[in-house]
């Protein structure tokens, strides 16, 4: 009986995962091919036999998405399974024409099939784009559910960007932890946060086998999603933040959508930044899909340390990758503690531009004249803080979730920017959870 052949298009994340829950061990299919986009320099690897499972014992290759058309012509595809997040109906709808024309099936897996059920309580925080404050909400329903008591752990959505068997499984408690892993940028900027709270984390691309790690040492297993994706884990409680700054977005992308209808709990962030007309769309949209879901609404009251070397002067913004780039933000954190505390213009970084940032900015050409922390790997590391310096500025705002400070050598004066959530009126996170989660027995 010949076996169904697979494409899954990806990008180094919840294709692995869908893999591993729906095929690795099913003798009907056969997976031909993992396609990658998204994040530069993860095509061109394997996903490795130790990981693929007895029916693929030379493992699966991984090729750039470009490729697609010809790897569904040499293999004769069967099925093409989207598999990665933030993207629009739009350009979902796109890749589904592309592959269709070429006579395959294009098909999107639903959450029966690739969420595990834990033996513990789950709290899953996703959103419908990236860059809505996902990793501050996070951050406050770890500290909600410590302060009763509760052992939390956090698993993070994938970020497995090198050597894929050694990243199978890891464990963050420690900074030390994140330099023995090798971590990016990006791996840092969602981890460090936990670590610095005290909280366990673990990532990794076999989330079955971290689900039964992560439970060994948890009462609440949370869930910190990545882009706008699916939990991974079954969730008890699943939390959705949504962002008035993007009115319609939380209708208009994959998968967010579907958080948005699943969510119990929604949260509508940057009420303090938002127009009132936004904040209604968004309301409506709300209501019009998911009206049995709690609303919480909230800010995100930024502060930073030195303010006086802002005021008057030309600074350089230095804002989160992700949420500049295929989040489309025309900026964060660091905008707004620029416009607050006085400074006298924000400098353009494209003129400045070195190495892989230049390609960046030429596949995101709308990011402006803010800079994204673009750190996948040592290389762009650099070309980081060669651009950085390189700038004519003053200053340098620091609006990302850590103290880039910590990793590259900045030249210039510069302060970092925080910044937390704040429920504003009622309910609260720390009432709802209070009810949906008891305290642990004695």
């Amino acid at each position: 009986m010949s076996r169904y052949k697979v494409i899954i298009m990806g990008a180094a994340g919840r294709d692995f995962h869908n893999f591993n829950t729906t095929f690795r061990s099913n003798a009907d299919y056969d997976v031909k091919a993992f396609t990658a986009t998204q994040i530069p320099n993860i095509e061109g690897r394997r996903y490795p036999a130790e990981l693929a499972g007895s029916l693929y014992p030379d493992g699966i290759p991984i090729e750039p998405e470009e490729n697609i058309a010809d790897l569904i012509q040499r293999h004769q595809i069967d099925h093409v399974y989207f598999s990665y997040s933030d993207v629009s109906h739009d350009y979902v709808m796109h890749q589904a024409s592309r592959v269709n024309a070429l006579g395959a099936t294009f098909s999107l897996l639903g959450p029966k099939f690739t969420m595990l059920k834990s033996t513990k309580p789950v709290v899953a925080v996703c959103a419908v784009r990236t860059g809505c404050g996902k990793s501050q909400t996070t951050r406050r329903v770890a500290h909600i559910l410590k302060a009763s008591g509760k052992k939390v752990v956090a698993v993070r959505h994938p970020m497995p960007y090198g050597d894929l068997v050694k990243q199978s499984v890891q464990r963050f408690e420690t900074i030390d932890d994140l330099y023995q892993h090798k971590c990016t940028i990006e791996e840092m900027e969602e981890y460090e946060p936990h670590i610095m709270a005290g909280s366990v984390v673990y990532a990794g691309v076999d989330y079955a086998a971290i689900l039964q790690r992560a439970e060994q040492e948890a009462d609440v297993i949370l869930w910190d999603g990545g882009n706008n994706d699916l939990p991974f884990f079954q969730p008890d409680i699943h939390i959705t933040v949504v962002d008035p700054l993007r009115p319609g977005h939380e209708m208009s992308y994959y998968p967010g959508e579907a958080n948005l209808r699943m969510a119990d709990i929604i949260v509508m962030n940057k009420i303090d930044s938002a127009n009132a007309k936004d904040i209604y769309t968004v309301r409506k949209n709300i209501q019009a899909v998911n009206p049995d879901a709690m609303l919480i609404e909230a800010a995100s009251p930024i502060s930073v340390d030195d303010s006086s070397i802002i005021r008057g002067g030309r600074v350089l913004i230095v804002e989160d990758g992700p949420t500049l780039t295929h989040g489309e933000m025309k900026f964060g954190a660091g905008v707004v503690a620029a416009e607050r505390f006085g400074a006298s213009e924000i400098v353009d970084p494209r003129p400045f531009l070195q190495g892989s940032l230049v390609d960046t900015f030429a596949k995101y050409p709308n990011i402006g004249s803010v800079l994204p922390a673009m750190g996948y790997g040592k290389a762009q590391m650099k070309d980081l803080e060669a651009t950085i310096n390189a700038t004519d500025c003053d200053a340098v705002i620091i609006g990302t979730p850590i103290d880039l400070r910590r990793i590259i050598d900045v030249n210039k004066p510069s302060t970092r920017v925080y910044y937390n959530l704040q429920e504003i009126g009622e309910p609260t996170l720390e009432h709802v959870l209070a009810e949906k989660i008891k305290a642990p027995s004695a």
